[in-house]
């Protein structure tokens, strides 16, 4: 097999091991991670459809999407002074949906 095939097939068959940085909040991290092929063309795309500069650029953009539509959001410390609100409010009991049609009419 040539040099260029043999590498090729090598490339295909194995995992790629990317040197990315991570940046957090605070500080920067330095990750080592292995990802497939498939997975290299999808943030590829994803890096040239957001106009990123790196691919630290776009693993951040993609778990920050997978947080907000996965992961339990935080909620905003006003929101919870008007939940608690609600909780505390005054509220009128029904014993039925007539009953209820009756008061609101």
């Amino acid at each position: 097999m040539p040099k260029n095939k043999l590498f090729n097939w090598f490339l295909r068959k194995h995992l790629y091991t990317w040197h990315i940085l991570i940046y957090t909040w605070d500080n920067m991290v330095q990750a080592v991670i292995k990802i497939r092929d498939r997975s290299n063309r999808v943030l590829n795309i994803i890096k040239a459809k957001y106009g990123f500069k790196d691919k630290s650029e776009t693993i951040e953009y993609v778990i920050e999407k997978y947080e907000s539509a996965f992961l339990e959001p935080e909620l905003r410390p006003e929101y919870i002074e008007k939940l608690e609100k609600i909780r505390k409010g005054k509220y009128t009991r029904y014993k039925s949906v007539e009953e209820l049609r009756k008061a609101t009419s």
